[in-house]
């Protein structure tokens, strides 16, 4: 006879204890500006985001590293369409290089690939700065999302494969040392869709003849979201075990991504001609004479299109009640 006696498997059927139910998936709208810690994918800051509201449907903005904290906007249901706008925002970092060593992945985690006892002083990476500011040519990382033949870098970097990845234009607002002492420099940086903050750690190191890698990433800012939009995953967990109520304010609205383009209010009957797919004529002289816009109906979300010709042409529909 055994000495172990499970009564969960033991008791009958109709004595097992029910099975909580799953809360429903339900329409959720908006934008998350998650404050993402250390060590998180994106992909998982996703699915935690996802839970948290019982959302039908998210993406992110932008991958950002497991080794870099920082702004992560998540899009929620009709807010995933306006996911593009938010991707080919601004970025804003906050980075730490520690100088005398290169790697393989340009930060702390790779294999070391060169070093050098050099020491750069911070007139010598003042009088750099120039050079890696306004429209440059940069050569990614070679582990990094970017597609060779289909593959990703990463896999074939990881694979042993060699990686030669062609230099790409792009382009760095700014780029400011904040700090140096014991053989670092802390960095802030400002740039385009596509720029590596790794790289540039690398490219500074080999101009200074000290080699370097980036040993702290923070991103700071992402198109119109900023630090002081950014909540918490704890902070989310609290409120959805706690007071699910209080997630909404959690929430910014779906338009909130479009603010690098005008908004232009709609009358009811021009707001269906849009969501059939019709373009609409644009009055007054306010109007755009021409680009992107975005279309609401009593401040709510239409459509985003092109105005061509004076006329709004419906790109995306949104589906939020107005």
């Amino acid at each position: 006879m055994s000495d172990f006696n499970d009564d969960a498997n033991t008791r009958p059927a109709s004595a097992q204890a029910p099975r909580p139910e799953r809360p429903r998936k339900r329409e959720v709208n908006g934008w998350v500006i998650l404050d993402k810690g250390l060590g998180m994918t994106s992909t998982h800051a996703v699915a935690v985001v996802k839970r948290a509201f019982s959302a039908k449907k998210a993406g992110h903005a932008g991958t950002l590293d497991p080794l870099a904290s920082g702004i992560l906007p998540l899009a929620l249901g009709e807010a995933t369409k306006t996911v593009p706008f938010v991707m080919d925002g601004r970025k804003a970092y906050r980075f730490t290089v520690a100088w005398g060593v290169e790697t393989d992945t340009d930060d702390g985690e790779g294999r070391v690939v060169a070093q050098s006892e050099l020491r750069p002083d911070p007139a010598a990476i003042e009088a750099l700065l120039p050079r890696f500011t306004g429209a440059i040519q940069q050569v990614p990382p070679r582990f990094s999302a970017i597609k060779i033949q289909g593959e990703r870098a990463y896999d074939l970097a990881r694979d042993g494969e060699v990686v030669e990845l062609q230099p790409r234009q792009v382009e760095i607002d700014r780029l400011a040392l904040v700090a140096h002492e014991d053989g670092r420099s802390v960095f802030e940086a400002e740039c385009g869709k596509g720029t590596y903050v790794r790289a540039i750690a690398r490219d500074i190191g080999r101009a200074l003849g000290c080699y370097g890698h980036v040993a702290t990433l923070r991103r700071t800012r992402v198109g119109p979201f900023t630090e002081a939009d950014a909540v918490s995953v704890e902070t989310l967990r609290d409120l959805s075990a706690e007071a699910p109520g209080e997630l909404a304010r959690m929430l910014h609205p779906v338009q909130s991504a479009l603010d690098a383009i005008p908004a232009i209010p709609v009358s009811r009957d021009g707001a269906g001609r849009l969501m059939r797919g019709q373009s609409i004529i644009l009055r007054g002289r306010d109007a755009p004479l021409d680009g992107q816009a975005y279309a609401t109906l009593g401040g709510i979300l239409v459509a985003v299109g092109f105005i061509e010709r004076g006329e709004l042409v419906p790109h995306r529909v949104f589906h939020l009640g107005a």
